[in-house]
């Protein structure tokens, strides 16, 4: 980025509410998250208030008024929720379906059906992968866990080159591939385009997830040889095999909110006429809100009906499909919010201004702002709202292409390592059975193979697109 770049983006910026130079303002801002790291790890408390006290640290110490700072708070956390509160609301919805309905079940079996020996690690990739497109991580750790044990036990595999793929193909979806939180944030925050970013991130997913997956797992098998546990006994939503919805449909609901956005994004590049009816349509169509509530509109066809559900059963299903994603809508608006506080006390500006002089690329500086907050925080979505917020300046002269590398590499370093104060890191162990030492040979590693193959990837292609 040139120095004239810099300078027209700086007359550009609202005006900061704070006058504090860069050292004070670099204070506040390790200060901030060192409040948040600490309430988080050291005092237990639940990410949503350590994010809105960790903004008003921030702001106090960089010199805000209180009154500001509170305003910048709250106009963030309503954007971000604004943005993709309904987006987390319909994608838990579409969960929650395909769960009750045993439509996860039915792919699951199918694919089982028809995979065996070598290919079983591969068919568990894919499994998750498609599985894990509508669900949050914690979701489909518990949708997933169940069928990883029974088919480590039913075939006598090892449970690390079962499990391993599937957690992968969960993750990766999870970090780089909208509609989850993380990413949709990320996108919102540096005004990337959703298509694009969506096919870009699809494209870095197919090698990370085969990396860290089925290639993987090889290794973490001979490191930690353990079986299924007993205790873990698989629950499956029915074993009335008559009532599942059918495979390509069930199949079909999944995929329909990838396919509206990724031709929404190829309709923008084939016309390019924002008058043109056609595009006009699929940008309607291919909008994220659109798109989750026709699959889900279509889930209730495809999905609920041949599972045997009445109209009566499915407002409760509803209901309860929304009740668990209260805490991840507060956090992911407290991380808005959080957001918003950097950039109008002026901390955006001040990396974007900083970063010029440094010899690092934007991309590589997102990746290593989100791989220390993930660090500190143990959050992949705390990593992700932080990081876009400090980087989002760097995408004000980005082309459209780049502004989605860049979210995808603020996704990538959201996932690297998850210890021991991470929520998934302990799922996994409990569910496994495994060691604090066995989770870090395995689970930990898989993240942080996930963080650095995939932001390679990036990187690679911020070089030829």
């Amino acid at each position: 980025m040139t120095r004239l770049s810099v300078e027209m983006l700086a007359a550009d910026a609202p005006e900061p509410i704070t006058s504090a130079g860069h050292a004070q303002l670099g204070i506040a801002v390790l200060a901030g998250i060192a409040v948040i790291v600490l309430l988080i790890t050291k005092f237990k408390l639940h990410a949503f208030l350590a994010l809105t006290i960790g903004s008003l640290t921030l702001g106090a110490i960089a010199g805000a008024p209180l009154d500001k700072v509170l305003t910048s708070f709250s106009a963030g956390l309503g954007t971000t929720v604004a943005g993709v509160g309904v987006l987390i609301a319909l994608g838990a919805i579409l969960g929650k379906m395909l769960a009750d309905s045993g439509g996860a079940d039915q792919i699951v079996d199918t694919i089982l059906d028809r995979a065996g020996g070598r290919s079983m690690p591969w068919a568990m990739v894919l499994i998750a992968s498609v599985i894990g497109l509508p669900l949050f991580f914690e979701v489909g750790i518990v949708l997933l866990i169940p069928v990883v044990l029974m088919v480590a036990k039913r075939g006598n595999y090892s449970l690390m080159r079962i499990g391993i793929p599937a957690l992968a193909g969960l993750s990766v979806m999870h970090g780089l591939v909208p509609p989850h939180p993380g990413p949709l944030v990320a996108i919102d925050a540096v005004g990337a385009d959703l298509g694009i970013t969506l096919a870009l991130g699809v494209l870095v997913a197919i090698p990370t997830v085969i990396i860290a997956g089925p290639v993987f797992s090889k290794y973490a098998a001979r490191w930690v040889d353990v079986p299924a546990p007993e205790k873990m006994i698989p629950q499956r939503a029915s074993e009335e095999l008559d009532k599942r919805p059918g495979f390509g449909a069930t199949l079909f609901t999944v995929l329909l909110p990838v396919i509206l956005m990724l031709a929404k994004a190829l309709v923008d590049i084939v016309v390019d006429d924002p008058e043109n009816l056609v595009q006009r349509v699929f940008d309607v169509i291919g909008a994220p809100m659109i798109a989750l509530l026709a699959s889900v509109l279509v889930g209730i066809f495809t999905l609920l009906r041949p599972a045997g559900f009445s109209k009566e059963r499915i407002s409760p299903l509803v209901e309860k499909s929304l009740m668990p994603i209260a805490g991840i809508l507060l956090i992911v608006g407290a991380g808005g919010g959080f957001k918003q506080t950097l950039i109008d006390t002026g901390v955006g500006q001040m990396v974007l201004e900083i970063s010029e002089d440094w010899a690092i690329p934007a991309l590589l500086l997102a990746w290593l702002i989100a791989v220390v907050i993930r660090l500190a925080t143990g959050s992949a979505t705390v990593a992700t709202v932080s990081a876009a917020g400090l980087v989002a300046p760097l995408a004000a002269d980005m082309s459209s292409t780049h502004a989605a590398l860049l979210v995808l590499a603020i996704g990538a370093g959201s996932l690297f390592f998850s210890h021991v104060n991470d929520a998934g890191f302990w799922m996994v162990k409990e569910y496994f059975g495994l060691s604090v030492g066995q989770n870090i040979k395995t689970w930990s590693v898989m993240e942080t193979i996930i963080s650095v193959v995939a932001g390679g990837i990036v990187l690679l292609l911020s070089l030829v697109i």
